[in-house]
């Protein structure tokens, strides 16, 4: 059976003048259909690079990358695209909604580009919002909903796709710690009802939320398995354990 996500032996460099930088330095990690994993390096460690190797926003220099057991290292830009759109949902730290379009409207734009007829795209969108508790603010413009709802917003748009896998990038960010310890919560009840989700972060107390740990630094990884076996997350778990309650 082959994995849902499998990096092997995955380099990306960049030619800086006379120096090559190796912000992935042969990086080989697969992710099962379910998986609640946590990647996780400080800033420049290529956390960064590797999310963007797995939502198709890049291909590696060299080495294999396979989605669903097809390889797609070699795509084009169009088909790239066409991955992010049927098998991917993302969830960013800024919210990337557009201000201008309604709630309902920011969460049918992958739809739209899905080539989704508009009748359907209204019925995953509602269904979308419901599940994130927000129906009731469908016709409402980013600007009218606090930090919280918006990003809620992001993630009801990442869900309608029925995306494979969903990757969450800092979701947390820019969100106080009250609001932030909410969104993890519905990550981690996205997780229970089956959904795979990759979460890109710099905290630790964070990452303790989620049920394994990929530690990167330097291109490399340094660590992947459990998090009480991080020693750097694991002295959070207790407390994620206890909000789980």
């Amino acid at each position: 059976m082959s994995h849902l996500v499998e990096l092997t032996d995955v380099y990306k460099i960049y030619h800086m003048g006379d120096t090559d930088v190796h912000a992935l330095d042969g990086i080989t990690l697969t992710i099962d259909k379910g998986e609640f994993v946590a990647i996780v390096g400080s800033s420049g460690s290529g956390k960064s690079t590797c999310m963007n190797i797995i939502g198709c926003l890049d291909v590696p220099t060299r080495g294999s990358y396979k989605l669903n057991g097809k390889e797609i290292s070699n795509y084009t830009s169009d088909e790239l695209a066409d991955v992010r759109n049927k098998m991917l949902g993302f969830i960013f730290q800024q919210y990337n909604l557009i201000p201008k379009l309604t709630v309902i409207e920011n969460v049918q734009l992958p739809l739209l580009y899905g080539g989704v007829s508009e009748q359907e795209q209204r019925k995953r969108a509602m269904a979308s919002l419901e599940r994130v508790g927000l129906a009731d603010k469908a016709k409402n413009l980013p600007a009218q909903l606090s930090g919280g709802q918006q990003q809620r917003v992001s993630i009801a748009r990442a869900l309608a796709g029925d995306p494979s896998v969903i990757l969450a990038d800092e979701p947390t960010g820019a969100l106080d710690s009250k609001t932030g310890k909410e969104v993890m919560k519905f990550l981690q009840q996205l997780h229970r009802e089956g959904n795979t989700i990759i979460l890109i972060t710099h905290d630790n107390s964070i990452a303790a939320r989620a049920k394994r740990v990929v530690r990167i630094t330097d291109g490399r990884i340094v660590y992947d398995g459990p998090v009480s076996g991080d020693k750097l997350v694991s002295e959070q778990s207790s407390a994620g354990e206890e909000d789980d309650e």
